[in-house]
């Protein structure tokens, strides 16, 4: 018999998005064969402290919101070493079995925008997704657009402003350069937390509050007139996107509340209906994208779709949702590729990277 692979699960973690994790991080526990796999379940409560869930507690409970630690639990650290690594259990000394790979479903900063990526790859651990520069970068909305630009792909116009420059900020010049209405967002955040759409002067302040609450650095940019689709993307060095899905959002845009609080904020048409050579362009085009930004594993490309038929990328993901409700596996699901099969190619992507890296020389 096979032996099954031991995976660390890591759910929770410090940003605005935990509670979006620990759902994610349910769908994909449930999707895990457990013929092929054992879960290690690893939770981060919100003050950024890791411990194990036992008998993945918190994974099997839908009615817990946020993970918070209690007396029954045990802390745990990374113990660097040579892959596959073991995980301490810094209360007691003890260590734990070693594990294969680590799957981060941690969406957001401190987890999405290699931070993560970069202690598990000191600690020598295959990961599920992609590598410190393409999560670092895939978080950052300024210097992902500016890569986009850069390799010729067309986005959205916009503009960026860092807290220092929080007094100068004019609304006669964001209009003046992308018209209204326009949106207000932080550069480093995802699940729509701290966006707003500004119709009129009076709502412009508040919405730099409400960014800026949320990182030191906000993009200003243009509103796109145009149908929202999106892609997902598969893979390591030869990259697959999978048929395109359509959100059509029942509010004034695609907010938190229409994603996660309304039943009714949206509906989904996966595959979306375009013509053949629309699907192209987007696959074609999210690809490109992916490669860009230097990704790997996973990511959804989120496009715009103007009624001319010009396309533009809006921005990438590289930790998706997994939610029920979530594009990323729905729309691979549409594709050909079930949701544990989804599973085994992520893991199997981790494993087959971290095969590649260990055939490099560290010294002379």
């Amino acid at each position: 018999m096979k032996k099954k692979l031991r995976v660390a699960l890591l759910f929770g973690g410090k940003s605005a998005e935990h509670e979006i994790s620990l759902i994610s991080a349910r769908n994909i526990f449930s999707a895990m064969d457990p013929k092929k796999y054992l879960v290690l379940a690893i939770a981060i409560d919100q003050h950024g402290r890791w411990f194990v869930d036992e008998g993945a507690r918190l994974l099997r409970d839908e009615k817990i919101s946020q993970v918070e630690i209690d007396r029954r639990t045990q802390s745990v650290a990374v113990l660097p070493g040579d892959a596959p690594t073991a995980m301490l259990r810094a209360a007691s000394g003890k260590t734990l079995e070693e594990v294969d790979a680590v799957f981060p479903v941690l969406h957001g900063p401190f987890g999405e925008d290699g931070t993560i990526q970069g202690l598990l790859k000191l600690a020598n651990v295959p990961f599920v997704g992609a590598g410190v520069l393409g999560s670092a970068v895939g978080m950052d909305k300024d210097v992902m657009k500016r890569l986009l630009r850069d390799a010729q792909i067309p986005i959205a116009k916009f503009l960026v402003f860092e807290r220092r420059d929080k007094n100068a900020i004019s609304f006669a010049k964001a209009t003046r350069a992308l018209g209204l209405p326009l949106f207000v967002k932080p550069a480093n955040l995802g699940s729509s937390v701290g966006i707003s759409k500004v119709s009129r002067k009076s709502e412009f302040a508040a919405a730099l509050k409400k960014a800026f609450r949320y990182d030191n650095k906000i993009i200003v940019e243009e509103s796109i007139r145009g149908r929202e689709i999106e892609c997902s993307v598969l893979g390591n060095d030869k990259p697959l996107a999978s048929l395109p899905g359509e959100i059509l959002v029942q509010h004034d845009f695609y907010s938190y509340d229409a994603k996660y609080l309304d039943e009714q904020g949206a509906r989904f048409e996966i595959p979306a209906h375009l013509p053949k050579a629309a699907v192209k362009t987007i696959q074609r085009m999210a690809v490109q994208a992916y490669r860009a930004l230097c990704c790997e594993g996973m990511a959804r490309v989120d496009f715009f779709l103007r009624p001319n038929g010009q396309v533009l990328i809006n921005e990438i993901n590289t930790i998706p949702g997994f939610t029920k409700i979530s594009m990323y596996p729905k729309m691979w699901q549409a594709s050909g590729l079930t949701y544990p099969r989804l599973i085994d190619r992520l893991i199997g992507l981790a494993l087959e990277r971290s095969r590649k890296e260990k055939r490099l020389s560290s010294s002379k």
